[in-house]
């Protein structure tokens, strides 16, 4: 940080990448005695979906007392850029805004932690390519000595005890899966919670679950605590949690309050408070997340759920995002679906039960197939006529007056209410009506009067003319 002003923390999932950066670094910052000045801020960010319109503000150096105080960002998870953002226009401004922490006369630092699986992706924009050529640092697995000290410090610190049995198996359980510290720290709460007296016991660990079971135990636990209702509320406010991965792991995805349809009040309201106090959600203010990705793969039931709706997951991420666009367009009908992109949603969607899909979700796709609807009709009543068929040389076509037949004049029309209809576009443009499609010049004005708003087809000369 002090060699750079634009740096990147690289490590897997799990890898202790947040824990490092907010009960590591941020307290080191505002530690007294280091040489640099303190830092006039420091602000923690997660990007979302919007991140270039939700964290400008933070991208701002703040006035503080020293002129020569940087204030540091710390953009965690830095990798919802690309699974969150699906604007390529707003992905780069966001990263411009970051890089330009460069300018020393900005009085910023930017400190990025993202997954390790992302790295590639970093090199999609040039100047942040650039940045993190030596800028950056792989947070790679603990040894055991590390582990030992994870596990054993804090409880010290809080007055407890770790039997020596438990540190032994925790050492071993973790060392042997990669990204599990997130297991490890739920796994100790339950641990915690079945302690004897102030010491933490084996027998209390393995009546948890142990490391793979402990978080897949306590949801299960909540889950079957849930009346039927609660249940329906859990998985589809769950499933709103989740971002599906295309190619790549899926991810939490953090969302507002006011996407999760029912969340305000009754089951919704017991649910969120209920999965929250399990840990396995945080709620901050109007965002709710996942405690961990660690429990998209842990939890066996939300696995299942996931699979079951993948391809539902990723229509439904994608219509979310084209609804709140539509929004911020003042529901102009050029963002609205058509075509495909509507059948695809109708689909998966049109059918959604009462509260799976928010009051702007279902207003979007409502539009989407009224202004479908529309635009058939207009096509239909604008269908051009078809020219009468032309009779054979031996028999010309005639029309009877009394008891006598005479031919019809040479390149007449019969009357336009007698003619049959054609799935086709008008023929030629009327300049009064916006739903012709030019094709071929007007008939000759001798030709009959055309219906209302639309041309009739050119002159059709029958093989007798």
């Amino acid at each position: 940080m002090r060699r750079r002003r634009v740096a990147a923390l690289f490590g897997p999932s799990g890898s202790g990448k947040s824990s490092l950066l907010r009960a590591g670094l941020t307290p080191a910052l505002r530690r007294p005695g280091l040489p640099d000045p303190p830092p006039a801020a420091i602000r923690i960010l997660t990007p979302g979906e919007r991140p270039a319109r939700t964290h400008a503000s933070l991208l701002t150096p703040a006035q503080g007392r020293d002129a020569d105080a940087d204030t540091v960002v710390i953009v965690d998870q830095f990798e919802e850029v690309f699974t969150l953002c699906h604007d390529p226009a707003e992905r780069a401004r966001f990263i411009d805004l970051l890089l330009s922490a460069r300018q020393p006369e900005r009085r910023m630092r930017v400190l990025l932690a993202v997954r390790g699986d992302f790295y590639g992706r970093c090199a999609e924009h040039r100047g942040l390519a650039d940045a993190l050529r030596d800028a950056n640092l792989l947070v790679g697995a603990m040894t055991s000595t590390e582990l030992r000290h994870a596990v054993v410090k804090p409880a010290t610190h809080a007055g407890l005890k770790v039997e020596r049995a438990l540190t032994a198996r925790l050492v071993k359980d973790v060392a042997d899966a990669p990204g599990g510290l997130p297991l490890l720290s739920h796994a100790l709460l339950e641990t915690w919670r079945r302690r004897r007296g102030k010491t933490l016991t084996l027998a209390g660990y393995e009546a948890a679950g142990c490391l793979d079971g402990a978080i897949a135990q306590s949801a299960e636990r909540l889950y079957d605590g849930f009346t039927a209702d609660q249940a329906v509320a859990c998985r589809r406010i769950l499933l709103r949690l989740i971002a599906p991965g295309d190619g790549t792991p899926d991810t939490r995805r953090p969302v507002d309050r006011a996407e999760l349809p029912g969340a305000e009040a009754g089951d919704g309201t017991e649910v969120l408070e209920a999965l929250a106090g399990a840990r396995l959600i945080t709620l901050d203010g109007d965002r709710v997340e996942l405690a961990h990705e660690a429990l998209i793969t842990a939890w066996p039931r939300l696995r299942g759920w996931i699979e079951e709706d993948r391809e539902r997951l990723r229509v439904h991420r994608g219509l979310t995002e084209a609804a709140h666009a539509w929004l911020e367009l003042d529901r102009d009908p050029g963002a609205l679906y058509r075509g495909s992109r509507l059948a695809l949603a109708q689909d998966a969607l049109g059918a959604a039960p009462h509260g799976e899909l928010t009051d702007v979700e279902r207003a979007f796709l409502d539009a989407g197939r009224a202004h479908a609807h529309r635009a058939d009709a207009a096509i239909g009543w604008c269908s051009a006529p078809s020219p009468p068929p032309c009779a054979s040389p031996s028999s010309p076509p005639a029309s009877r007056s009394g008891s006598g037949t005479t031919r019809s004049a040479p390149n007449s029309w019969p009357s336009p209410g007698s003619w049959p209809r054609s799935p086709e576009p008008c023929w030629t443009p009327n300049p009064t009506s916006p739903h012709c499609s030019p094709s071929t010049p007007t008939a000759p004005a001798r030709a009959a009067k055309p219906p209302p708003r639309c041309m009739p087809p050119p002159r059709y000369r029958c093989p007798s003319d």
